[in-house]
Order: C-alpha cells, then sequence, then structure tokens
C-alpha cells in the first residue's frame, strides 16, 4: 500500500540534513502562487492539469475573488533527488506591498528564498523590498526568472535579445544582493546561471529550466522556441513533461538552499541577542532535537472549529501535545494542545516535531513574534516590519449589540495580522483600525463582516502622523503627586545614521538587560562615548532612553517603570498623542524616597510622564506626515496627466524614463494626500497607468500645516486644545 504523505513528512522531518525550509516571494502579479502549484503538483498533492490555474494556496474567498495572494500559506511536501528523499516546508508569501507583513514574518521562519521575477517586467519596487526582507534575517536567495513564454509569444524577442534581457535581471538582482546583504554574504550569495542558483521557465505552462538541469537531459533553449513557434499544443505539453518545473526548482532548492543546521548556525546571532555559549545559545546553533524548546510563532490563524492555531519555526527542542511551555513576550504560562504539519489549507496531526520544522500548534494565545520555550529566557528579536501602518479608520459595529462581539474580532484580527494596529478605547467606544494601506484596510473590514459576522461602519481614512523633536530641551523636572519623587530629562533629536541603523534592523530594538558588547559597538563606531554607549537602556520604536544618572541606590529598582513609561510617551507624544519618532531621551538626575511603598508605578508613572513630554515640549517639537515614493507607470502620451496628478497631490517628481512607449516617472506623495489616487490615476491615463510603492519616509509637515494638523487630531481625540502637556 503507498505510504501516506503525512507518514513520509514525518519520517523526513527526524533528518536535518534532508530538510529545507523556503519561501517564494515576488512583486504582485509575478505569479508565485501559480509557482506554488506546480511544485504541489510534483509532489502529488494536487492535479497536473490544474497547476497552474487553481492557486490552492489562494484558500480566502476574497483571495480567489481579488486574484491576489493576501495571507502567507505553508505547506510540506517530499521531493526525491538523485535517489534521496527530501522535505521541503514552503511558504508561499503576498505581492502587494499593503500585506508585505506577512512576508516579514515568513523570512523569520525559513532560511531560503525563491524570489521570482517577471521576464518582462524585469526587478520591479516590490522585488526589491522582498530581497531587503529575506536578506535583513539571513535568508538565502536564489532567483527564478518566470513568464520566458511572454518573451517569445508577446515580445517575439530574439535568443539573442533574450539572453540579454536575462543577464540584465540577474545582474540587477545580484547589484541589490551586494548591497542590502550583510557584508560578508554580499558576495557568497550572488545568483549565477552557470552554477545553477538561477533558472528561468513559466509556472503557468508548468516547465522550467537551469544550466545543470539542461546539461543532464539534453535540453536547449532551442527547444523551449520551437515548442511556443509551433501551433501544436502538445509540444508545449511535451516541454512540460520533459523539464518539469517543479524538478528543476526543488533540485535547485535541494542543491543550494541551506539545511537547517547549516543556517541556524550563522542566523541565530542576528535574531536572538542571549548568549551564544550558553546550553541555549549551543542547542540553537546546532537545532539540537534533544536541547531547550525554543518556537517562534509567525503567523496565527483563528479556526472556527480548534481554536487559535500558531504557525511557526521550531528553532531547538521536541515540539510534543500535552506540554507545558511559557510565553515569553507575555510572561504566561499556557499548555500545547495539539501539534500539526502543513498540506495546504488542511492541517495534519502529529505526535511531535524535532527542530529545524515549520509546524502549527494549538492551545497558545499569543501573538506573531512570540518565543515559545520552558521556562523564561531571552525571547527571540521582535519581528520589525519595513512599513509602518500610515492609514486609519474609526470603526463601530451598526448594531449596538455586536459591541462586545466587534471587540472579541478585533483582538483576532489584530493577531492574526500583526501589521494591523488596534487601538481600542473601552470608555469612548472608539476603535481605531491603523493599515499599510487603502486596500489593507478594506480587506480586513471585509473579513470582519464576511467571516466574522459583524456589520461595521467606518470613517473615512485618516493619516497616522510622527512627532519629534528639533532641538535640545531644557532640563525638565517630573514631580511624583506625593512630592517625595524628582525625575529629571532632557531630550534631543536622535542622530539620523542612529536611526537608519535601527530602521534597517542593524541596532535592535530592545530593552537593555546587561552590558552587551556587540551592542554598545555598534554606538561606539557612530560616534557616541563609551559611557554613553553603555548606559543605553532601550531602543523602542526609533528612539532611545539613555541612564546618564551616577550613584543613584534605588535606579536598579525602578528603572522597569522608567523604561515603560518611556515607551508610552513614545506611542503618545505631548502635541497630538500620535507617536514619536528620533528622539533621544536622557535621564539626568532623579531623587529617590528611600521607602520603596513611596516610589510604586502610582508615584512614578505620573511622574516621568510629566517630565518626558515637559522636556519635549521645550524641545521645538513638530509633526512629521507619511511619504512614499511611488513608481508610476504608463504610455508616453499620459506624461502630463501623471505629473499633473503628483503636483496637485503636494508631490515632487524625481525622475522620469522612456522604454519604447512605455513611460515609468518616479514621484513622492505625502500619504495625507493620496486617498483616492488610484482611482484618478486609472481615469487620467484611461486605465492604462498604474503605480507601486518603492519607499515610505517621515518627513517633516510644512510650517503652514502644523497647527492645523494638530489641533484636528486633537479636536477628533476629544483633547483639549490649550493643555498639550496633558
Amino acid at each position: 500500500m503507498a505510504e501516506k504523505m503525512v507518514d513520509k513528512v514525518t519520517r523526513i522531518m527526524k533528518k536535518p540534513q534532508n530538510i529545507r525550509n523556503i519561501a517564494i516571494c515576488a512583486h504582485i502579479d509575478h505569479g508565485k502562487t501559480t509557482f506554488s502549484d506546480n511544485l504541489l503538483a510534483g509532489a502529488g498533492m494536487m492535479s497536473e492539469d490544474l497547476a497552474g490555474k487553481a492557486c490552492v494556496l489562494d484558500f480566502h474567498e476574497d483571495e480567489i475573488q481579488r486574484g491576489i495572494t493576501i495571507d502567507a500559506a505553508s505547506v510540506s511536501m517530499v521531493h526525491t533527488y538523485k535517489g534521496d528523499e527530501y522535505l521541503i516546508n514552503l511558504i508561499d508569501t503576498p505581492g502587494h506591498v499593503d500585506f508585505g507583513g506577512d512576508v516579514t514574518r515568513a523570512m523569520r521562519a525559513v532560511d531560503g528564498a525563491i524570489v521570482l521575477c517577471c521576464a518582462s517586467e524585469g526587478v520591479m519596487p516590490q522585488t526589491e523590498t522582498v530581497l531587503r526582507q529575506a536578506l535583513k534575517e539571513r535568508v538565502k536567495p536564489i532567483l527564478f526568472i518566470n513568464k520566458v513564454d511572454r518573451l517569445i509569444k508577446e515580445l517575439q524577442l530574439t535568443p539573442e535579445k533574450m539572453q540579454e534581457r536575462f543577464v540584465s535581471i540577474i545582474n540587477h538582482v545580484n547589484q541589490l544582493i551586494m548591497d542590502i546583504a550583510p557584508k560578508e554574504y554580499g558576495a557568497k550569495w550572488q545568483v549565477n546561471v552557470l552554477n545553477g542558483t538561477v533558472a528561468f521557465g513559466s509556472a503557468f505552462h508548468n516547465w522550467g529550466l537551469s544550466i545543470p538541469y539542461m546539461k543532464e537531459k539534453g535540453i536547449t533553449f532551442k527547444d523551449v522556441i520551437d515548442a511556443y513557434q509551433s501551433e501544436d499544443e502538445d509540444k508545449r505539453k511535451a516541454l512540460a513533461k520533459k523539464a518539469p518545473i517543479h524538478e528543476v526548482v526543488l533540485n535547485m532548492v535541494v542543491t543550494h538552499h541551506p539545511t537547517p543546521t547549516a543556517a541556524q548556525e550563522y542566523r541565530i546571532p542576528k535574531i536572538w541577542h542571549g548568549d551564544i555559549e550558553s546550553v541555549e545559545g549551543k542547542s540553537l546553533a546546532t537545532c539540537d532535537p534533544s536541547g531547550p524548546l525554543f518556537f517562534v510563532i509567525t503567523k496565527v490563524v483563528v479556526d472556527p472549529q480548534a481554536g487559535e492555531i500558531s504557525a511557526g519555526r521550531l528553532f531547538s527542542g521536541t515540539m510534543s501535545k500535552g506540554l507545558d511551555v511559557y510565553l515569553n513576550r507575555m510572561k504566561l504560562p499556557s499548555r500545547i494542545q495539539q501539534v500539526f504539519i502543513y498540506n495546504g489549507a488542511k492541517r495534519e496531526i502529529v505526535d511531535h516535531v524535532p527542530a529545524g520544522n515549520i509546524i502549527g500548534v494549538s492551545g497558545v494565545k499569543a501573538r506573531p513574534g512570540e518565543t515559545i520555550t520552558f521556562e523564561k529566557t531571552e525571547p527571540f528579536e521582535e519581528i520589525t516590519h519595513l512599513f509602518d501602518p500610515v492609514i486609519t479608520k474609526a470603526i463601530e459595529a451598526k448594531r449596538p449589540s455586536d459591541l462586545p462581539k466587534l471587540v472579541e474580532v478585533l483582538r483576532k484580527v489584530m493577531k492574526e495580522d500583526p501589521t494591523i494596529k488596534i487601538e481600542i478605547n473601552e470608555e469612548t467606544g472608539e476603535h481605531l483600525m491603523s493599515g499599510m494601506g487603502e486596500l489593507h484596510l478594506e480587506v480586513i473590514e471585509n473579513r470582519i463582516r464576511t467571516e466574522k459576522g459583524v456589520d461595521l461602519t467606518t470613517s473615512p481614512p485618516i493619516v497616522v502622523y510622527r512627532e519629534t523633536v528639533t532641538k535640545l530641551s531644557q532640563e525638565i523636572m517630573g514631580k511624583s503627586p506625593n512630592k517625595h519623587n524628582h525625575i529629571f530629562f532632557k531630550v534631543e533629536p536622535l542622530e539620523d545614521d542612529i536611526y537608519a541603523a535601527i530602521r534597517s534592523g542593524e541596532i535592535p530594538e530592545m530593552r537593555v538587560k546587561r552590558k552587551d558588547l556587540e551592542f554598545r559597538n555598534k554606538f561606539t563606531e557612530r560616534g557616541y562615548e563609551t559611557k554613553v554607549a553603555d548606559n543605553i537602556k532601550d531602543v523602542y520604536n526609533g528612539n532611545l532612553f539613555i541612564d546618564m544618572t551616577r550613584g543613584i541606590v534605588y535606579i536598579g529598582e525602578v528603572m522597569e517603570l522608567l523604561l515603560d513609561m518611556f515607551e508610552d510617551v513614545m506611542r503618545n507624544g505631548p502635541l497630538a498623542r500620535e507617536p514619536c519618532n528620533k528622539i533621544k531621551v536622557i535621564l539626568t538626575d532623579c531623587k529617590l524616597h528611600e521607602d520603596a511603598i513611596h516610589r510604586g508605578p502610582a508615584q512614578m508613572y505620573p511622574a516621568i510622564r510629566e517630565g518626558i513630554r515637559g522636556a519635549m515640549l521645550t524641545a521645538s517639537p513638530v509633526m512629521l506626515e507619511p511619504v512614499q515614493t511611488l513608481r508610476f507607470e504608463a504610455p508616453v502620451e499620459f506624461m502630463g496627466e501623471i505629473s499633473k496628478l503628483i503636483s496637485n497631490k503636494r508631490g515632487q517628481l524625481l525622475e522620469m524614463d522612456q522604454t519604447g512607449s512605455q513611460m515609468t516617472v518616479k514621484g513622492r506623495v505625502p500619504v495625507g494626500e493620496m486617498f483616492g489616487m488610484a482611482s484618478e490615476l486609472r481615469s487620467a491615463t484611461g486605465g492604462r497607468g498604474s503605480s507601486s510603492l518603492i519607499d515610505q519616509t517621515f518627513e517633516r509637515l510644512p510650517g503652514e500645516l502644523q497647527i492645523k494638523i494638530v489641533s484636528q487630531i486633537r479636536n477628533r481625540k476629544g483633547l483639549k486644545m490649550e493643555d498639550q502637556s496633558s
């Protein structure tokens, strides 16, 4: 009797040298889900005739309707290469920039990425973004150039011209890897046609080729051109039989992507900041199945029958059902009820799984980014996203009786998609939902209505601003309500290079619990004095907290309270309670009551908050607005319309480029002016224009808009205008 897939998977998952954890990532519409179909068909998990048409990893109703991937989907499959069986744990990720958070989280779970690139469109903005997300987590990329059939059929290029096109795409990808990857990997991870780290083909027509495969099977590129130039459909099918895409790609994965054991050796020091020489550190670096348990959640799905399913990567130890575990970020004990392995939309229950695999567990109620262990320890670095949520909507239930259900649903939504930020104000009944863009919020709203069954009304979108300071403040004292504790603060703008290093992930965002030489050196290399770098206590949302006090006896006992309130003020600035950016808060001195009962949270919190907010108000605070750099594409005759559209939106034209009859325009537009821009672009270009996001930054709001925007936000939030420090 044939062996069941679940039995095959459980047999191979005990051999780490035969496991590969990979993600597929690309710009939107470059063919990722079609590509995944082919890999599943090759593993015998779906019909070959449907491969490329069924999009089985898009199993949400809205993904099928819109024809885009919204959620990352996992699947485990078995591939035979040179007589040996390999377990491939694959994650198909979204391409639309609004769902980029799913890509970032998927990268934490995998060791290798297949970057898909469309042969006719080449490297697009989102291709660069997904590469950045992969390399930030030390995930090794390989390249697949998809839609080669378009070059032959639509563009009718000669073989020489096609070769030029391939070389230009490969060089572009290699240049990006050189620029983005950590120094020691830039040259090592270059993709190359000759060694087989580049393949090309058509996911829609189910064929693929790489140089090693062509040599092995005696296929030439001429066979491909003949198959397309002939009107005979059978020739194309014969090509797919001769060079099946799944075989070419999975051979490439097995040969060039690292095993979990090899990958964890260089990935762990980057994503876990504990002591590598400790028992835990050694177990993580060697992916030891008999070591301490370390499981990192990368996705939570709420299943109506099974409850919350937390999917993620098991870095160390063995996960079994019934285990008593500890959630390090939530500081709570919990218990594992079931352990699953993935099979597309289906999950198979298994008894236990060793380290190095991507699995699901039920029973724990946690959020993505949580580190599950046996006992309290150093969690993995937080998963930080490249872009911040910049658009907010106020939402409320149509029927008051649905309010408790709505609160519950919003909490679930935030777990399922951590890039959605939700503020639930229990007192005013206002619920604010912030996302990456209009489409992101629209999808979440639809899911709340259709899948969760709550009818909503939503406000027009609101932009999320940031607050910052522009000069060194005066020293300001915060006083506790009982008048026994005095705390002194100064604030100043954070240096650009430090902020850039935090945003790129070079400097991790965390509370610093003990002296860490590597952490300190990252600041001293950028011009900080050693004694200042040694006293950095917290890096939070692109802001720093530095303790420059000396000889204060009880400072250790109140440090956690100081950092709690520092983080609270950084989330709610003094001008309009918007998040803060690029601020350095310096604790200069404090006088504390010797009796611990007089310096508890009730006394310390107001003093710290009042002190930091007061200092910020004397440092010329300003509002920053989100600005997006966009790439517009349209036929040349619409060039005037596009430049008019950009200037009408308070935008700035950066560059224009013409290739044939197509025009590419780069422009920067404030997010506050972008609502409805997609439909304006369509009507201005007769439906033939498109735009994609390249970058997002926060820039100073023009002077004449500062007061107007602050008063608008304060009115909306019900804050008094005259008392900004309250």
